[in-house]
């Protein structure tokens, strides 16, 4: 609990700081509420994860478009090789409310894909503070894009792009994963339209994938849960209560747009985790399977974890996921 407290406190102290910072901007990020930050370190956010990278980017605030100052990437290059490189775009979490690139909120691994010859670009999207859904998966698919227009300039191989996500980021990239050429969740006037979106594999790590069945699941696994109430992140994120707007919620579920030709998937959760339930992951990963060939997509359930932690970050996992990219990007 006092650990808590204390992240709590540090948190909400940066984020008074970097307002301060930005002074009157419109482009300065709100001031978080205790129990926001809470949140934001329950769903993935900056605490999720012990370390992000041991190096800085290559290319640090790439504007992939021009609509918000949100818009923007990190660029991480191999030191070795001599390209061009397979890519892994990483999207963090944070409950669609909070996190950014630089610390890449739940997730983990930089180092590792770099060694293993991977570049890395860890992407900003708008916040729900911002802009509502879809503006976040039309930013992740305008990233995706740009890296693609512009990858003879940076030595990226522009048919091998894998996605990385935690929590609020294992939403967008299962999207991406499922959702290539859905032209109402592309986005095209952020820039590049001539570009594809579409990725080769998809890594989500704990992420929401069915928001209206979120409460009930939680609560028949025996955790409090508040997803459907109009102050969640899920409904902050849509603009209202999402029991409430049914079919507009049903865009951002990635069920929804399976089909036979979409990237393989590795779906990793922890089976103690109280924020998203355990069953969504295991049921995307059961209609994946039957769509596109149980060959092509790992499912692993982490016995004892819960949303994120270190048992995600071992040199064990992590070569699992390093092994399943190997497969697809190689």
């Amino acid at each position: 609990m006092k650990n808590l407290v204390s992240k709590l406190f540090l948190f909400v102290l940066l984020v008074l700081i970097a307002v301060s910072a930005a002074g009157c901007s419109a482009a300065a990020t709100p001031v978080a509420s205790t129990e926001q930050a809470a949140v934001m370190l329950q769903r993935g956010g900056p605490g999720g994860s012990s370390t992000f990278a041991s190096v800085a980017p290559t290319h640090k605030d790439l504007a992939y478009a021009e609509l918000s100052a949100a818009q923007k990437l990190d660029l991480y290059l191999p030191t070795t090789g001599t390209g061009p490189f397979p890519v892994v775009v990483m999207v963090h979490g944070g409950g669609f409310m909070f996190g950014d690139k630089a610390d890449g909120g739940g997730l983990t691994g930089v180092d590792t894909l770099l060694a293993a010859g991977y570049a890395v670009a860890s992407i900003n999207y708008r916040l729900s503070g911002e802009a509502q859904y879809p503006a976040q998966i039309f930013d992740t698919k305008a990233a995706v894009r740009f890296l693609r227009a512009n990858a003879a300039e940076y030595n990226l191989n522009p048919e091998k792009f894998g996605a990385w996500g935690a929590s609020a980021g294992g939403n967008l990239v299962s999207l991406l994963g499922t959702t290539c050429g859905v032209a109402e969740l592309e986005g095209a006037e952020l820039g590049n339209a001539d570009q594809s979106s579409c990725v080769q594999a998809v890594v989500d790590w704990f992420g929401p994938i069915d928001f209206l069945k979120m409460q009930a699941q939680l609560t028949e696994a025996g955790c409090s849960a508040s997803t459907d109430e109009a102050s969640s992140p899920e409904s902050k994120l849509m603009g209202a209560a999402i029991q409430t707007i049914p079919e507009k919620v049903a865009l951002t579920n990635p069920m929804n747009y399976i089909s036979a030709d979409d990237a393989p998937f590795f779906i990793e959760n922890g089976t103690a985790d109280c924020n998203i339930p355990p069953v969504q992951n295991k049921n995307l990963a059961e209609a994946l399977s039957a769509a596109i060939g149980a060959e092509k997509v790992t499912y692993v359930s982490l016995e004892g974890a819960g949303h994120g932690g270190s048992q995600f970050e071992t040199a064990e996992n992590l070569k699992l996921v390093v092994d399943f990219l190997e497969k697809y990007l190689k």
